[in-house]
């Protein structure tokens, strides 16, 4: 018996137990996997780490008197070393002993909901453990890569991003299926590494973004030696006996590699829940109210991070983490949530999610692109301005290429969305951030002045071309 059931040890999982374990509250947390979950082995710090070290040796080569230092390629075995160690090795010993050392009674094994805040454990010796909860149990299962209906795909043993992540061996040639930030942020990383690299991007590069960021990656990418297909529709896959991939398009081209990555979405990690016990339909996303309580269910179970769909990025499946455990704590003590902390409308403002996508250039964003915002029908105005202009750019890096976007509310007088394109620009995002999540005035903005030289001169720039 436990006040809080977790199931799921990822970083949403684990911020909702360290939460509701500060509230003084016992939580149990169900885990099949490796406690740490997506983003720690197969997704954020271990991609990010195959990227970071080309990265930096495309920067300095952009600066002269730097770029006579540099005396061969990147090792792409010391970069595969690197990223071993922020995976961690694939253990999850330290994951383990902080989930302990927060409070959490951890339960490895498979989790499926028995019935109302009841959950059963199945470990992988078959032993299965019964476990209740008196206040709420909390699915936090996360989602995996979708493999779709493709003939021959699935027995073609594609990759997907985790294998991609944890691969010991840079491929020759590589074929990407898919267009988006995953498939962009890999073609980068392997493209960096030394692989032949093709996109098969049917809906073209970065579609969901701002258009001129995936027109700006598309250039970089075949400027990479990235070979980007826009249009390009797989048809059908086949491994032949020598180990090489062949991928049929719709066009009746073949494409020949010897890995072939799939990136063209993500599905729930939902279909062994146990969910149709209580009346839910497995493998769908989890609906959930304003408070992440799941819609059908009375009132003891909730879902947070990616399996709700709400926005699939780490950092906002933690703050859903975050404002959740505190609204549990709440209502366990017969007490009222705090709005006045989280907002009455906080776990729901996705929209208003920062995002980074790591390719070359880097994409920053926060909020609504111009045209989402003219689709939901918002008086906006939309500021443009060259990145390459700003002084502090041209110091960064010669040749620097880039764009910022600012999409103003006119009636608000508020910015309710930007999009930074260019090298480095991911650590001016969270000044975009505060600024469409605070809803910061644009003449309270102008006060707001940015140091000399720095990219950050952007912001005066955009504001000057709004106009006072």
């Amino acid at each position: 018996m436990f006040d809080v059931i977790v199931i799921g040890a990822g970083p949403v999982g684990e911020n909702v137990a360290d939460r509701v374990a500060r509230g003084g509250l016992s939580v149990a947390v169900v885990e099949r996997e490796l406690v740490g979950g997506e983003c720690s082995y197969w997704a954020c710090m271990p991609t990010k780490a195959l990227l970071r070290s080309t990265a930096a040796l495309r920067a300095v080569n952009r600066l002269p008197g730097a770029r006579e230092a540099v005396t061969g390629p990147v090792d792409a075995a010391a970069v595969l070393a690197r990223r071993d160690s922020f995976a961690s090795n694939w253990a999850d010993d330290g994951q383990a002993a902080w989930l302990d050392q927060a409070g959490a009674r951890l339960f490895r094994g498979q989790g499926r909901i028995s019935g109302a805040r009841a959950v059963e454990v199945t470990a992988a010796d078959g032993t299965v453990t019964s476990l209740t909860a008196r206040h709420a149990v909390v699915v936090a299962t996360g989602s995996s890569a979708l493999v779709p209906d493709v003939a021959g795909l699935r027995a073609a043993a594609p990759w997907t991003s985790r294998e991609a992540a944890a691969t010991t061996v840079v491929p020759g040639r590589l074929a990407i299926v898919g267009g988006g930030v995953v498939a962009s942020e890999l073609a980068t990383a392997f493209a960096g590494l030394g692989s032949a690299v093709t996109m098969l991007a049917r809906d073209g590069v970065l579609p969901a973004a701002e258009p001129f960021a995936g027109e700006l990656v598309t250039g970089a990418l075949r400027d990479a030696g990235v070979s980007v297909r826009p249009g390009a529709e797989l048809r059908s896959a086949e491994r032949a006996a020598d180990g090489t991939v062949r991928a049929a398009l719709t066009t009746g081209e073949t494409v020949e590699a010897d890995e072939l990555l799939v990136a063209v979405g993500r599905t729930p990690n939902t279909s062994d829940l146990g969910l149709d016990r209580v009346g839910l339909t497995p493998g769908g996303w989890l609906r959930v109210d304003d408070a992440l309580r799941v819609v059908g269910v009375d009132g003891w179970l909730y879902a947070a991070g990616d399996v709700n769909r709400r926005a699939l990025l780490t950092h906002q499946g933690k703050y859903q983490a975050r404002a959740l455990g505190d609204a549990i704590v709440a209502r366990a003590a017969g007490g009222a949530v705090d709005h006045g902390r989280w907002g009455r409308h906080a776990v729901t403002a996705d929209e208003a999610a920062p995002q980074v996508i790591f390719t070359e250039p880097e994409v920053a964003s926060v909020g609504l692109t111009a045209a989402a915002a003219e689709a939901a029908g918002l008086p906006i105005r939309v500021v443009d301005h060259d990145l390459g202009a700003v002084a502090g750019a041209a110091v960064h890096a010669d040749g620097y290429r880039g764009r910022a976007r600012m999409v103003v509310d006119r009636d608000r007088n508020v910015i309710v969305g930007v999009t930074l394109v260019g090298p480095d620009v991911a650590e001016l995002l969270h000044a975009a951030t505060i600024a469409v999540v605070g809803e910061v005035p644009l003449d309270r903005l102008w006060h707001a002045v940015p140091a000399f030289p720095t990219i950050s001169e952007v912001w005066l720039r955009l504001l000057e071309a709004y106009g006072r």
